[in-house]
């Protein structure tokens, strides 16, 4: 599960995150489902209703591929990518 308990009681946080379980192509629309305890088809209809009608839904799922860490990574894409540009300068 992505959220992780706190040390005061019950209470979850939850991190978002790119699925591992629930994934058809990078686990963007399965992360984001858990994250907000939905459906991943309604989230993927999601992605395809922007897609279809405001042209926005592959730009944001690529968006979210590259900036959201895998729920067993610590870093993104994006992150890892930057850190790897710092350490050759």
């Amino acid at each position: 599960m992505i959220g992780t308990m706190s040390e005061h009681g019950n209470e979850r946080h939850k991190r978002l995150a790119r699925s591992t379980k629930n994934r058809m192509v990078a686990g963007v629309a399965g992360g984001v489902a858990e994250y907000l305890d939905v459906d991943p088809n309604l989230v993927r209809l999601g992605f395809a209703a922007l897609t279809i009608f405001v042209g926005a839904g592959v730009l944001l799922y690529l968006v979210a591929w590259v900036i959201l860490p895998e729920e067993s990574e610590d870093t993104s894409i994006a992150e890892q990518w930057v850190n790897s540009r710092r350490s050759k300068s």
